[in-house]
């Protein structure tokens, strides 16, 4: 499969079904299920249900998603990163996750700068918007490093937790 993009560390392809058990493993390692939630995927085959119902969907449905980041050197996939289209959101909003042996490498950084450049340059969103926790410093931090602005707090649907809401205008970028 074809990157989508390359950086000097990393390069992003599209998720596939066998990609199932990386999946199991990010989506209930420590920092998303604190910051992200718990998604009830236990099995391989949850995950390959979460797969085919959120990215594969999603880029079907929008031309777009969350994409596979991949440590270049030996080819071993370390998280996620993309846009999701959200109902409860106007504009598509930027997303990632990365398992926690590779937190405080830069990556997250390193690959939302060029994923964000991609969404610009290539996919024309003029308008990019982000979520996080209100006490996600690492997630504000990156954000942060990637000219987002801080929007308001918020409320997801059906949640009382505020959220923070960002937003990036390519403008800015």
């Amino acid at each position: 499969m074809s990157p989508i993009l390359q950086t000097e560390r990393l390069y992003l392809r599209a998720l596939n079904l066998e990609d199932a058990a990386f999946i199991l493993e990010l989506v209930n390692s420590p920092g998303w299920l604190k910051y992200i939630g718990y998604r009830n995927i236990n099995t391989i085959e949850d995950a390959q249900n979460y797969l085919l119902d959120g990215p594969l969907k999603s880029y079907s449905m929008n031309g777009f998603g969350l994409w596979c980041i991949v440590l270049k050197e030996s080819n071993v996939p370390i998280g996620m990163c993309g846009l999701l289209k959200r109902e409860y959101l106007d504009h598509p909003d930027l997303g990632y996750a990365i398992l926690p042996a590779n937190e405080g490498l830069g990556y997250t950084t390193e690959i939302t700068k060029a994923t964000l450049a991609y969404i610009v340059e290539i996919l024309k969103i003029n308008t990019i918007m982000a979520i996080t926790n209100v006490d996600h410093v690492r997630s504000i931090r990156v954000l942060e490093k990637n000219a987002f602005v801080f929007e308001r707090y918020m409320n997801m649907p059906g949640e009382d937790k505020a959220i923070r809401l960002f937003r990036l205008n390519n403008k800015t970028y």
